[in-house]
């Protein structure tokens, strides 16, 4: 159960590195802000809770924005190392994220001011 009052915002602590978030049905960019709000459905699954941050989310420094673990690196949160099963199961990720379709996360992000 939230212990937020209804209607109130949400906080998220983005990577200062992030890149903004997109307008909705642009390209996912990695803002990962849809992520580290609450998980999707295949997000519930391998967290295993339905409110806040996706533990399968990761941070890459080298392409500086967020990445889903599933589609990325499904070992590493899961554990499975077989060739074949990570495969199959980074494009079932893709599948199910709809990876490439845009960006559906109808959400306003504030960048709020130093020192708050």
């Amino acid at each position: 159960m939230s212990t937020q009052p209804p209607g109130s915002p949400t906080v998220v602590w983005l990577h200062p590195e992030a890149p903004p978030k997109p307008v909705e049905g642009a390209p996912c960019n990695g803002c990962g802000l849809c992520c580290l709000t609450e998980p999707c459905p295949l997000g519930v699954l391998v967290s295993r809770r339905r409110r806040g941050a996706c533990s399968a989310l990761r941070w890459s420094d080298a392409d500086q924005r967020y990445w889903c673990g599933m589609v990325a690196d499904p070992a590493a949160v899961t554990g499975m190392t077989h060739p074949w099963v990570v495969r199959a199961m980074s494009a079932l990720a893709r599948r199910w994220i709809a990876s490439g379709i845009g960006c559906d996360a109808r959400l306003d992000a504030h960048v709020l001011p130093p020192g708050q």
